[in-house]
């Protein structure tokens, strides 16, 4: 069970060395569904393009997003969850990656690759304070890259942050989700990281999306993204 604190803990202003506390360096959660189970056994999907006015309204789409309301597909699958159980979590993407994202899915699904959440951000988690803890699976996100202002792959729906915490972002002292700083040792792999020639590398390898993981001038564990970007 992950520890009743989870995401409520904001950390101080312009927080960036910070040690991941003890209850998270074997990071093993299963958080709650925010769907129903997709029906039936083993791996399933269901794609809806375009995404249902109702889901668009509950994420962080507006109209200044560099992508239109039409061209995102609302994507269900199912995915193992850190408990063993089958789970249902679902996505934004581009329409025109709705069918490929799926078969990443399913190879993941066939790996029993374990994710802890998937879930649509929404305006209010996107601009909340960083509590530096949190691990969903997600896709779009209309921002900018991180520390910059031009708009990232994830504003167009074509780019996926797989486990966050297992798998974060670090540019020198910038780790991304904060609280995730164990999670930089590669070595020491636990379940849920992504490593180079693992699974999840290898699934979206086959749809030919590029990994952040690989990059030189910083490293981006989490990110995969159709131009590698």
């Amino acid at each position: 069970m992950p520890p009743a604190w989870l995401g409520t803990r904001v950390l101080p202003e312009g927080a960036t060395v910070l040690t991941t506390p003890p209850a998270l360096r074997q990071r093993r959660f299963t958080l709650p569904d925010s769907l129903p189970m997709l029906p039936g056994t083993g791996f399933r999907s269901k794609v809806v393009d375009p995404a249902p006015a109702e889901v668009i309204a509950r994420s962080t789409w507006n109209r200044a997003c560099p992508v239109r309301a039409e061209q995102l597909a609302w994507v269900r699958v199912t995915f193992w969850g850190f408990d063993d159980v089958r789970h249902t979590g679902e996505l934004l993407v581009n329409s025109s990656v709705a069918d490929e994202v799926v078969q990443v899915f399913g190879d993941l699904w066939k790996a029993h690759f374990p994710m802890e959440q998937m879930a649509i951000t929404t305006v209010a988690e996107r601009d909340a304070a960083p509590t530096g803890d949190g691990n969903d699976t997600g896709a779009f996100n209309c921002r900018p890259v991180t520390g910059g202002s031009s708009y990232s792959e994830h504003a167009y729906g074509l780019a996926i942050d797989l486990n966050p915490f297992q798998n974060p972002y670090e540019k020198g002292q910038v780790v991304l989700p904060e609280l995730a700083r164990s999670y930089l040792d590669r070595n020491d792999v636990r379940p849920g990281m992504i490593t180079a020639d693992g699974p999840v590398v290898r699934a979206f390898a086959r749809i030919g999306w590029g990994w952040g993981g690989s990059w030189r001038t910083l490293k981006d564990y989490q990110h995969f993204s159709a131009n590698n970007r």
